[in-house]
């Protein structure tokens, strides 16, 4: 694993993880407590993670651009006993209640005061405790690869961030799959620019790890910039998601393309045929692998590059050792060429959502005969048996690779005084996915004052991925039948006018 200029062996992240575990265990850390780390690709991060997971604790990694409101509530809704993030982020969790929080452990020397309970204030090496490379904590006797490893938060139909709870075996299982049809080995320098928080990201890590290679970790700040690592990396796999593609495919290369770059791969939303040439005209010796899959069981379909002159706009076939199928609203197979939704079989299934049973009951049913779960997506298979997505059974708005809920962002746009009501809803955008125009009815306010005040108050509150990209005032917002804003008239109207 690398970072920057600052390369480390296998046995040193092992060693360092030996020594994080046994402060962790010091504290009293123990089997199944939940250990937030809301920080950006760094090895502390993978370090963490790999340490939580010694001791038997679940590791939370959080996006490190959740702003306080956000993280506040994962930490509730979580019940983790230790946060590490940055000194900067810390002093904003002051005045909110945390029950179950007792240490937040920052990664700098910046100053800082915790006003918050009785929350023990720590740094960084304040973890590391002394010693060689001998194992201070031992692997308890009674523990299985189906206990609980990781908590990833994604956003909710209800809008509130779910945890996925996913086992050592899911990871495991995720991780060997994806090595072999991708054909990773010891060689590869796999390159991590997504953020270890988002589940294909943190699957970067775990690949590497699997097979032994070489993890890059980086943090995506432009394309120039990545290209320029690709290069001075010798990098040989890169994963992405359409965001970031169609700014590589626009930006200047070298002269030359990497020679070392065997595959890249694509995830999080449709990748356009445009971009998928454009890649294969700057890339003419790599393979480009486009993927599917859902932070509850991680990766479902790929499609062999081999298929791509054919079949361009196809997500593919079940990954090896998985069983995704199309059903309709009854649980039956659908024939060739009809709508259902995707379901998804196998060792990568989660198991279900932390702390919310009813919906765990609703997503993870089975299917004949094993535990699988309902993806919330649409689409079809031909008759060749290749998969085409198609859209989404509920509002979620996906973009560059991340679900929003429009209920999170109602939720925080109503907090402005003069909006009487709002709905968010996504259209497509050729470089996002999918952007937010927010519709509102307002009360006696300027629309252009009240414009200003929601996007600063938002900015303030959503992360910065969940922008909103236009506020339309309707004097009144259109209803269902049942009285209910309808999502579907205003979706259809944002597409004709933005």
């Amino acid at each position: 694993m690398s970072y920057r200029t600052s390369p480390a062996t296998y046995a040193e992240v092992r060693a360092a993880t030996l020594r994080l575990a046994a402060g962790l265990a010091g504290l009293g850390i123990a089997r199944g407590d939940r250990i937030a780390v809301h920080l950006a690709n760094r090895p502390e991060a993978v370090e963490l993670a790999l340490a939580a997971s010694r001791i038997g604790a679940v590791f939370m990694p959080l996006n490190p651009g959740l702003r306080a409101r956000q993280l506040a509530h994962v930490l509730k809704d979580s019940g983790a006993r230790m946060l590490i993030t940055s000194g900067a982020v810390a002093p904003q969790l002051s005045g909110m209640t945390l029950p179950a929080l007792e240490f937040v452990v920052v990664t700098d020397a910046q100053p800082f005061e915790l006003g918050f309970g009785a929350v023990r204030a720590l740094r960084l090496p304040d973890l590391h405790q002394d010693g060689s490379d001998a194992e201070p904590v031992a692997r308890r006797a009674d523990s299985s690869p189906e206990d609980l490893a990781a908590l990833f938060y994604t956003s909710g139909s209800t809008g509130l961030p779910k945890g996925v709870m996913l086992s050592h075996a899911n990871l495991t299982s995720g991780a060997v799959t994806v090595s072999q049809y991708l054909g990773n080995q010891p060689a590869d320098r796999i390159l991590v620019a997504l953020p270890w928080s988002f589940d294909y990201g943190f699957n970067q890590i775990a690949t590497a790890f699997t097979v032994g290679a070489c993890a890059v970790l980086t943090n995506y700040a432009s394309a120039a910039a990545l290209i320029n690592e690709i290069h001075e990396e010798r990098i040989t796999a890169l994963a992405g998601v359409p965001t970031m593609w169609m700014q590589l495919a626009a930006a200047r290369w070298r002269a030359t393309p990497p020679a070392a770059l065997r595959y890249i791969t694509n995830s999080g939303g449709a990748l356009h045929a445009a971009t998928i040439r454009a890649l294969q005209a700057l890339l003419p010796g790599t393979r480009v692998y486009c993927m599917y899959g859902l932070t509850e069981a991680f990766r479902s379909t790929y499609l062999d590059p081999a298929e791509l002159p054919r079949r361009i706009g196809s997500i593919g076939k079940a990954v090896p050792g998985q069983q995704v199928v199309v059903v309709d609203e009854a649980g039956r197979e659908c024939a060739a060429d009809v709508v259902g939704e995707l379901v998804h079989r196998g060792s990568f299934v989660a198991r279900g959502y932390w702390n919310d049973e009813a919906l765990t009951r609703r997503r993870f049913r089975p299917w004949a005969g094993e535990m699988a779960v309902w993806s919330g997506d649409l689409a079809r298979r031909d008759t060749d048996g290749f998969l085409w997505f198609v859209g989404r059974l509920d509002d979620q708005i996906k973009i560059s690779g991340v679900r929003v809920s429009p209920t999170e962002i109602e939720t925080v746009a109503a907090e402005v005084p003069g909006v009487a009501a709002c709905v968010a809803v996504g259209v497509a955008d050729e470089l996002l996915g999918q952007r937010i125009v927010l519709y509102v009815t307002a009360a006696a306010s300027s629309p252009e004052e009240l414009t200003d005040r929601i996007r600063e108050h938002c900015r303030r509150q959503l992360p910065n991925y969940a922008a909103i990209s236009a506020v339309v005032f309707e004097p009144v917002l259109p209803l269902t039948a049942t009285g209910k804003p309808d999502r579907a008239v205003l979706a259809a109207r944002a597409v004709e006018t933005h």
